[in-house]
């Protein structure tokens, strides 16, 4: 039962949102907050390439047809599920379901993707290469994506400009990581718990900013409870449609069990890290805290089902383990 808890992660990020409620930054302060929190996220994204080893990256490109299926469940059975929950935009705000089909085009964590992968006794390699590529790939993806299903509806176009901020704020810094990682990827690797706190700082600062745009827009004065229930219920379903689909699609096509943990813990997930900065850019203007609202929603249930699945899957290898070993 405790793992179905919110984590401590979560309860700032609730934290943020009430802060953001109470006392709302606005005018030239959020101005300079704004800046700060694009360098911190930019640093963020220089610390995820500087921890990322070039040689655990080429294990996991070995195993193409893994790869492969994942980056075909985050960025096209996802968008085709998100593009289905359409049937249901009538009952929501027009925001919140821009919110549930932006983060069905949104890259999969990393983290907590690879942490539930070793948890559950799956791919590591291949679960750290996989998350990090969807990250990488949709820094180009995404915005793709949007302008194909968003643009279509008229709800927001994709500019070369536009491309180049979300480049500027979270491609360029991880490369510059990856070009400094044979220096500083050890010194960054063994400091995890130091440099944990930053992480989740500058995600926080993010969600801040754009919640206190939010409230200064009304959201709390249009969005009903009503709402709030059915936008859990359609995160809940989605995560759950993904789930049975990345598991028997990893047995269709003859993964083992450690890969097909893999495909799992990897091709479920939505990243919170990457997708508050891309929103702010590609929707900037408009309800940005509306839009992003589902995909925090979306965070905690994933991190609360995947926690209690990968539990499953360890209880299960034990089992195995037992059974296999002579008396």
């Amino acid at each position: 039962m405790k793992r179905l808890l919110p984590d401590t992660f979560t309860w700032l990020l609730i934290g943020a949102v009430l802060l953001a409620s109470l006392l709302p930054i606005s005018g030239e302060p959020a101005e300079w907050f704004s800046v700060a929190t694009n360098v911190a996220i930019a640093l963020l994204f220089f610390l995820h390439g500087a921890r990322l080893s070039t040689d655990v990256v080429v294990a996991g490109f070995l195993h193409w047809r893994l790869q492969l299926f994942i980056l075909a469940m985050t960025f096209a059975v996802f968008p085709l599920l998100g593009l289905g929950l359409g049937l249901f935009s009538w009952l929501i705000d027009g925001p919140l379901y821009l919110g549930l089909l932006f983060l069905c085009v949104l890259p999969s964590t990393v983290q907590s993707s690879i942490a539930f992968t070793s948890i559950a006794g799956g791919n590591v390699p291949a679960a750290i290469c996989a998350a990090s590529t969807s990250n990488i790939l949709g820094i180009f993806l995404t915005p793709a994506l949007v302008a194909l299903l968003f643009s279509a509806g008229g709800h927001v176009g994709v500019s070369f400009d536009m491309i180049w901020k979300i480049m500027l704020q979270l491609f360029l810094p991880f490369v510059a990581g990856q070009l400094l990682q044979p220096f500083i990827g050890n010194w960054i690797r063994s400091k995890k718990t130091l440099l944990t706190p930053f992480d989740r700082g500058s995600i926080l600062m993010v969600v801040y900013l754009a919640f206190s745009e939010a409230v200064t827009e009304g959201i709390w004065h249009r969005l009903a409870a009503g709402d709030l229930a059915l936008l859990i219920l359609l995160d809940g379903l989605l995560l759950g449609a993904v789930l049975v689909l990345t598991s028997l699609g990893a047995k269709l096509f003859g993964f083992n069990r450690e890969d097909s943990i893999t495909a799992v813990f990897c091709g479920s997930k939505k990243s919170l890290a990457s997708g508050v900065p891309m929103a702010s850019v590609i929707f900037a203007g408009q309800s940005i805290g509306a839009i992003v609202l589902p995909l925090m929603l979306f965070h905690q249930i994933q991190l609360m089902v995947c926690a209690w699945l990968a539990r499953v899957y360890a209880d299960r290898r034990k089992a195995l383990e037992a059974g296999a070993t002579p008396v």
